[in-house]
């Protein structure tokens, strides 16, 4: 009986291991599609990335209804700090993405996904529960190149703005009908202590996993200031 104690324990314990692995790779995964994104000549507009107050990377998300729209992928979500998200760029929080449709023309492929938090209301959205795109929140396909002079108001007025990387073509694309939400599990494998998003990304006792330093210094580099707060106030 001691020796099948033993046994389970051991295979519980490299069960631990093996997915805590798992999701401190995929968080240094979304480092690295952010910085190949923001390396791309025409990609997400600077001045649209530095009004954003949360980044969302979804890397290799899969196509896996083709027609139905059976998409489903998991990343990471990282908010400037402060109360009015006017600080450095903040310890990032787990998240999943289901069901919607991102076009036909993607097959079964991965995509890469970055979505841009643009207003606290669309923050606090996502800091609850599950969140509907285009319903609790309000998304569009994000305008790409050097400026969003040319960009809708609607688009202007959505909360989240969205962005994927398919076949090596980097694109606006909408994601409406699918829903976002806090991945518990994944936190607690990230950080050794199962955290809500919330407490995360609000929290200020935590500290930046080594396998988010990537992601987190890409985007203090790119934007490091918030530039839809004043000056005065940050």
């Amino acid at each position: 009986m001691f020796r099948f104690l033993v046994a389970c324990c051991v295979v519980l314990s490299v069960a631990a291991l093996g997915a805590q692995n798992k999701e401190q790779s995929r968080l240094e995964t979304c480092g690295v599609v952010m910085e190949e994104i923001l390396g791309v000549e025409d990609n997400i507009p600077r001045d649209l990335l530095d009004k954003a107050e949360c980044v969302i990377v979804i890397p290799s998300m899969m196509n896996v209804a083709v027609g139905i729209g059976g998409n489903f992928g998991r990343g990471a979500m990282v908010c400037r700090t402060g109360k009015q998200f006017d600080g450095a760029w903040g310890s990032p929080a787990m998240y999943t993405l289901q069901g919607g449709s991102i076009g036909l023309q993607l097959g079964a492929e991965s995509t890469d996904l970055v979505l841009l938090v643009m207003n606290p209301r669309g923050v606090n959205a996502l800091l609850g529960s599950k969140v509907k795109l285009g319903g609790n929140a309000s998304a569009s396909a994000g305008p790409k190149g050097k400026s969003v002079e040319a960009s809708t108001d609607a688009t202007m007025r959505s909360e989240i703005l969205s962005y994927s990387r398919s076949r090596g073509l980097f694109a606006g694309v909408s994601l409406s009908g699918a829903s976002l939400r806090p991945d518990n599990d994944a936190n607690r494998d990230v950080y050794g202590v199962k955290h809500t998003a919330r407490r995360i990304v609000t929290g200020t006792a935590l500290t930046v996993p080594e396998s988010g330093h990537h992601l987190v210094n890409v985007l203090q580099k790119n934007s490091p200031h918030n530039e839809s707060v004043s000056p005065d106030t940050r």
